[in-house]
């Protein structure tokens, strides 16, 4: 794989055969195209969420130790972060070597330096890495939330589930300022509403690797959370394309995004006691966004609005609206979707 952020510069070659890496030095071109595809993300409207290490690959992908950097015989500064030299290498994500750690707030600051003008930017620490690592991610978030208190700008900082045998209060209890959690707790399939503690991104990738359906992306919505979806795409890499499974996952992201443009969001919370479905984000007596999965009749409390509240279904199913009389705030009602299936019932004071 290359660039990778270290120079190859030598003396000697590594155990690629190439030149060995120099872990005081940086290769211009790997921060170059992450400056470039960062700006392009953010001409197009994304955000970006910066991996800064990975964590599952030392543990699982084959001739992992041997490939990386901070192998003793692929760099010329003499690191091995083998700390009980069991030919893993997995320390190399643990506070058990000051040097060790030294270069990796090095390089942290490298990538701040590169991306902080950008506003489009979040960092995520390290992908699924080993449950031994919780103190040096806690370690990671802090420095980099220190560092950019120097900096013009400050971007969130998240953690995201370990694999294998972590566990979400490890991310709960970080100062992490957004997780992404594992399936423990209904993430799958009744998400908890989130408190406002942590931003919660409600990552396929993190529940199920592939997985995710149309009820789960709205109700992930509808409790408060930010949903991330990783897709097979044209099947090259993750798994074989079909179509027909992921296309109602991809086309409700697109829904929840409009209505959450609708919504009146920093004034918005999950508020399931609302509706008799369980599923509602509300700024009550202004507006109220209920997911119905079987859709049907859902019970509605409008007793915080008061005169006229506008109507409107939409069917994620078949991507319609549908609008509806205007109902009366002030006490509880009832609406009745006028299709059949799951429904989303868009309700807004007049």
């Amino acid at each position: 794989m290359t660039p990778l952020a270290w120079a190859r510069t030598g003396p000697g070659n590594a155990l690629d055969g190439k030149l060995k890496f120099n872990l005081k030095k940086y290769d211009k071109e790997y921060f170059t195209r992450l400056k470039t595809r960062v700006a392009e993300a953010q001409r197009r409207g994304f955000y970006v969420s910066v991996m800064l290490f990975e964590g599952w690959g030392p543990q699982f992908s084959p001739g992992a130790w041997e490939a990386h950097p901070f192998h003793p015989k692929n760099n010329v500064n003499g690191i091995d972060s083998d700390a009980n030299g069991d030919g893993s290498g997995v320390e190399v994500h643990e506070l058990v070597k000051p040097e060790v750690t030294a270069l990796q707030e090095a390089y942290v600051r490298k990538v701040i330096d590169t991306v902080n003008g950008f506003d489009n930017v979040l960092y995520e620490i390290s992908n699924e890495n080993h449950p031994e690592s919780t103190a040096w991610q806690y370690h990671m978030i802090d420095f980099i939330h220190a560092y950019e208190k120097k900096k013009k700008k400050q971007h969130p900082v998240g953690m995201t589930f370990q694999y294998k045998g972590g566990n979400n209060q490890a991310l709960f209890d970080s100062p992490a300022d957004w997780i992404s959690p594992n399936p423990d707790g209904g993430y799958r399939d009744d998400p908890p509403p989130a408190d406002g503690k942590k931003v919660i991104l409600n990552d396929t990738d993190h529940l199920w690797g592939i997985g995710g359906n149309q009820d789960w992306v709205w109700m992930s919505f509808l409790r408060g959370m930010n949903v991330l979806f990783m897709d097979p795409y044209d099947g090259l890499v993750l798994e074989k394309r079909t179509e027909s499974e992921w296309e109602p996952v991809r086309r409700s992201l697109g829904y929840t995004l409009e209505y959450a443009r609708r919504l009146d969001l920093a004034a918005t919370a999950p508020r399931g006691e609302l509706a008799s479905s369980g599923y509602c984000l509300a700024n009550p007596g202004r507006q109220y966004l209920v997911y119905a999965p079987k859709g049907g009749t859902v019970g509605v409390d409008l007793a915080a609005a008061s005169g006229e509240i506008e109507v409107e279904w939409f069917d994620p199913s078949a991507g319609k609206k549908h609008a509806a009389p205007a109902a009366q705030g002030g006490a509880k009602r009832e609406f009745t979707a006028p299709f059949e299936g799951a429904a989303v019932l868009y309700l807004a004071a007049r």
